[in-house]
């Protein structure tokens, strides 16, 4: 890898980033400055709701169950399992995979499913993948968001809510798909910022927001994207993307832009951290 494609240090003070967020139910982009410090890498978390509804939670599910038969009986989702079955892409799980029979799958930011049909639809098509894939073990979800009904419905779909608030700070040495559409530029960064030993980049497959997009976005606006995604655009190199096809306009909101990223990182690449 050429030095061009090597990270430095940028002038921030070690204490401060800037969040990218991504349009999200129909919200702009905007641009925040955060202070992130140690202790808020990873928190015990519980829901603010601490006990279940009954009457909501089997609302929810019947929400759910509908929002699986939406998803799994339009060309949207034959489209998607056809894609995920090329051979390109098969073979690139299969090479993350390795000697290991399963993948836990992590699901960051799935936002409220109570609330909101594109949440729902993004569990959907994880759960779907789960029951189509046998190579997909456990899956793990967290959002802060997430009400204890909530929780208690994904439990009964087979998912574990997490207890811990990583805010993407995940050190994986299994392989893992991470499945993170429509998240924050900023759990992307501090994911990759997990992973400067690089060859835990070989570990993981991450489902979200489009790092070509990315680079597009940092060419236009460059005042504020390029502080929130070096780190993105840095594992752009070396980054072999998939886009997935969107056959109707039913599911454009929920998986605009949204992609497969596996990694091949070079021994000679340095992602450095970019604060």
């Amino acid at each position: 890898m050429e030095a061009s494609a090597k990270l430095a240090l940028d002038k921030h003070t070690k204490n401060e980033d800037w969040a990218v967020v991504l349009p999200r139910r129909g919200k702009k982009w905007i641009c925040s400055r955060r202070n992130i410090t140690p202790e808020a890498k990873k928190q015990s978390w519980v829901p603010a709701e601490l006990e279940s509804d009954p009457d909501r939670e089997l609302k929810l599910t019947q929400k759910m169950e509908i929002c699986f038969k939406k998803v799994e009986s339009p060309q949207f989702y034959q489209n998607f399992l056809e894609q995920v079955e090329n051979p390109d892409i098969l073979n690139s799980f299969h090479k993350v995979l390795g000697l290991k029979l399963k993948m836990l799958m992590v699901i960051y930011g799935i936002g409220s499913i109570e609330s909101y049909e594109t949440p729902r639809f993004h569990l959907s098509l994880a759960i779907l993948m789960k029951r189509k894939f046998d190579w997909i073990g456990d899956m793990e979800v967290f959002d802060p968001i997430l009400s204890a009904t909530e929780s208690r419905v994904l439990e009964s779909l087979g998912c574990s809510v997490l207890s811990v608030n990583e805010h993407g700070r995940r050190r994986v040495t299994k392989p893992t798909p991470l499945y993170m559409p429509h998240c924050e530029a900023e759990l992307y960064k501090n994911l990759l910022q997990e992973k400067r030993e690089l060859e835990l980049l070989n570990h993981i497959v991450i489902f979200g927001n489009s790092f070509e997009m990315y680079e597009f976005l940092s060419e236009i606006k460059k005042s504020f994207v390029v502080d929130s995604t070096g780190h993105i655009l840095a594992a752009r190199k070396f980054t072999d993307e998939y886009v997935i096809k969107i056959a109707s306009d039913d599911y454009l909101t929920a998986f605009h832009d949204s992609s497969w990223h596996f990694f091949s990182p070079a021994l000679d690449t340095e992602l450095l951290l970019v604060k």
